[in-house]
């Protein structure tokens, strides 16, 4: 298993949605958003702040999030594709 440095967290991609609520087949190149879908698998121990004290992370494993489709290092890990970015790249947790 990865485990994420600092205020890094590692998410597995979820396939977006390729079909509209009433059965339309999208493109591609419609599917394709500049944001991304992902569980969060790993959450590194937060952010070093000036004064030496850590900012603990805002998520938790197993949370469903939004995060900036463009940001991040994508790898391959054990057949899984995950994404490795900064808290900072998680736009909104879905609920």
């Amino acid at each position: 298993m990865l485990k994420p440095l600092n205020d890094n967290v590692i998410i597995e991609s979820v396939e977006v949605e390729k079909k509209t609520a009433s059965g339309i087949i999208l493109s591609k190149e419609a599917v394709k958003p500049s944001h991304s879908e992902g569980v969060i698998i790993a959450v590194g121990e937060g952010k070093c702040l000036e004064d030496g004290t850590v900012k603990t992370p805002s998520v938790s494993v197993g949370q469903r999030v939004i995060y900036n489709g463009f940001a991040g290092t994508k790898v391959s890990h054990q057949g899984k594709d995950l994404v490795i970015l900064s808290l900072a790249d998680v736009l909104a947790i879905v609920e």
